[in-house]
């Protein structure tokens, strides 16, 4: 059944290539003339503070006077704004005309640079998530990896702002990431290729007879419809309807949060999915679901790990307080933080972080994350050969009782099974995703 889709524009996680960080954002495409009305409004209603501003003045004239070389009036300003904004949360931020821009094209699925969904740590940058068939992905960029160095410049002291920029570049170039990762004892050096990002934000196929899959890699405008879409797919390739599905949102930094929004919809029939709250009243939002399951209430296992951030965890929580799905794997990131993009004169925009989400039950996930119903080890499952150990039954034993049910004497399906593999398209060396299909499969034995 098709849900209804909300009407604002939100974001929770945007991708502008390498990407800047994880959003949780507010797109507010006001005229500047009502915007600075407000402004001035609100300012009014605020006590200035004189002696910081004093200050302030200040160090803006000794700078203009005495700084080793001369310094525009406009980079000073702007690296003011800067600086007020990146001191207040890792998410807050000021956009320039270019970086606005790119924020703007990043929710159509298509941009370019690396693939990454990065944010700051101790003065590193921080990999959230390589993002599904990207540079970054393919030359093995992982979740958690801290970037020390870009090619040979050391990244301690710059912004995210400067690394983003070092980091984008022209299609076909090559660039050389520096990279501390857990459990390995030396930084590593991973060399990308820089392209055209474009994501497909859902993927979808059969796992094995009656039982589906679907891959969300980043929230887009489109990617409730796609969810839908997939799910028609999914039941024509099954030639019938499914009896268990698993929704993978490993390594999903987030995206679009009418998308999380619609997404958690196509599978509730009723209730809140997430609500935000703030200081000023338009922080204050509420989003409810409307009737009809597109999977008809089958049960559903949701894979989530510490790449799994914002608009994923919307969902995963969303789904987890209904008992709508069994959510396994990793906790989740824990980007529990709503930004406004507010426009300024100049095409450029702010970023400021003015509320926080909360899922249906009350929870906030911000620095907590949302913590599996199963949690998994962090292992790699392998087949083994099958000729390489052959154990002795019954019916190898010579004058061995014969079943008395009329069974002839060639090999049962389940042996025939055991020697040539049923037919899947699981790849046994994801062990959480084998984890998901084994648990659907009791499920579905449980309920005959």
């Amino acid at each position: 059944m098709l849900k209804k889709k909300s009407s604002a524009i939100l974001f929770l996680g945007i991708m502008l290539g390498v990407l800047l960080s994880i959003g949780g954002t507010v797109v507010a495409e006001r005229e500047n003339t009502v915007a600075g009305s407000k402004a001035v409004a609100h300012a009014e209603s605020v006590t200035l503070p004189y002696e910081e501003l004093r200050m302030f003045t200040e160090v803006f004239g000794r700078i203009k006077r005495d700084y080793v070389e001369p310094v525009s009036d406009k980079k000073l300003l702007e690296d003011a704004i800067k600086g007020m904004l990146s001191g207040l949360d890792p998410h807050s931020a000021y956009l320039d005309t270019e970086q606005y821009k790119e924020l703007r094209e990043g929710t159509t699925g298509q941009f370019g640079g690396l693939g990454i969904e990065v944010t700051m740590e101790n003065g590193f940058v921080k990999v959230v998530s390589p993002i599904d068939d990207t540079p970054a992905e393919r030359a093995g960029m992982k979740a958690g990896d801290l970037v020390v160095r870009l090619d040979e410049k050391p990244v301690k002291g710059m912004t995210l702002a400067d690394a983003v920029k070092i980091m984008r570049g022209e299609p076909g170039s090559i660039i050389v990431l520096t990279v501390i990762r857990e459990g390995e004892e030396a930084p590593l050096k991973v060399s990308i290729t820089r392209a055209i990002i474009k994501v497909k934000s859902v993927k979808n196929r059969i796992l094995e007879k009656d039982f589906g899959y679907l891959r969300i890699s980043s929230f887009q405008s489109r990617t409730g419809q796609g969810v839908i879409d997939a799910v028609v797919e999914l039941t024509k390739e099954n030639k019938g309807d499914l009896k268990g599905l698993v929704l993978d949102l490993r390594n999903n930094p987030g995206g679009v949060l009418n998308a999380a929004v619609e997404v958690s919809d196509a599978f509730l029939e009723k209730g809140l999915i997430v609500y935000t709250e703030g200081r000023i009243k338009n922080s204050e939002m509420r989003f409810n679901a409307s009737p009809g399951d597109v999977v008809n209430g089958i049960p559903i296992v949701v894979l989530i790990n510490a790449g799994s951030a914002s608009a994923s965890e919307i969902v995963a929580g969303a789904l987890q307080d209904h008992k709508r799905a069994i959510i396994m794997g990793k906790k989740s990131f824990g980007k529990g933080s709503v930004q406004t993009i507010l426009p300024t004169s100049g095409n450029a925009a702010v970023k400021l972080t003015t509320a926080r989400y909360y899922t249906p039950s009350g929870r906030s996930i911000q620095a907590e994350g949302i913590e599996p119903d199963v949690v998994l080890a962090r292992v790699k499952l392998e087949t083994l050969d099958a000729s390489a150990f052959k154990p002795v039954k019954e019916a190898d034993l010579s004058h061995h009782l014969e079943n008395g049910n009329g069974k002839d004497k060639d090999k049962s399906k389940t042996e025939k099974d055991d020697e040539k593999g049923e037919q899947s398209n699981l790849d046994l060396r994801d062990y959480p995703l084998h984890e998901a299909l084994t648990l659907l499969k009791g499920l579905g034995i449980m309920n005959r």
